[in-house]
């Protein structure tokens, strides 16, 4: 509807005056996301963090869509796309290549993540760390899953959760992994 705010969100990050590669569209989905202070500044200091990584910082043009959801909606979406019956924190579907001659324009669809509002709030209090980190921390894990990381064999996890770390640091975020109750691999 026309007089209804527009729930999507873009951005173009900068950093230093230059443009960095990932514009991040947030989508949303739940109106418990509402609650969380500064929500969308947090999601973008987090895309631009990553963006701005050297690993990273020659990457072509590229986009990405963040939807806010609730448990409900992601306990679904996990058990129609993966098998699991239950919600988690990030649900990450990459986008698939269309394989024709227009795949070559700019900006390049990475895909969408899907965050749980309350997942997210019961780990950061079991953890014991501010839902700001707990949150760029997972923007940040589903977006290298977007650009083809994984944690499925103990080699990737360790060279994912190095790049997470870094990213992180750069944010002022201590080492997630430090602690043992960390569920980003659920």
């Amino acid at each position: 509807m026309p007089d209804e705010p527009d729930s999507r969100r873009s951005l173009t990050e900068t950093t230093d005056g230059a443009p960095l590669w990932l514009t991040l569209d947030i989508v949303h989905e739940a109106d418990s996301w509402e609650s969380v202070d500064g929500l969308e500044p947090l999601i973008e200091q987090a895309g631009q963090a990553l963006a701005a990584a050297p690993r990273f910082s020659d990457l072509a043009p590229a986009e990405a869509c963040i939807a806010l959801a609730d448990d409900a909606s992601v306990h679904d979406l996990n058990l129609r796309y993966r098998g699991k019956d239950k919600p988690t924190n990030v649900l990450s579907f990459p986008a698939a290549s269309m394989g024709h001659p227009g795949e070559d324009l700019e900006p390049r669809a990475l895909g969408d993540l899907v965050l749980a509002h309350e997942t997210l709030l019961r780990e950061a209090a079991e953890q014991g760390i501010p839902l700001a980190h707990h949150l760029q921390h997972l923007v940040i894990h589903g977006l290298l899953h977007l650009l083809g990381f994984d944690h499925e064999t103990e080699r990737e996890a360790e060279e994912m959760e190095a790049i997470e770390v870094e990213i992180l640091a750069s944010l002022g975020i201590p080492n997630p992994y430090l602690d043992e109750t960390n569920s980003i691999a659920s």
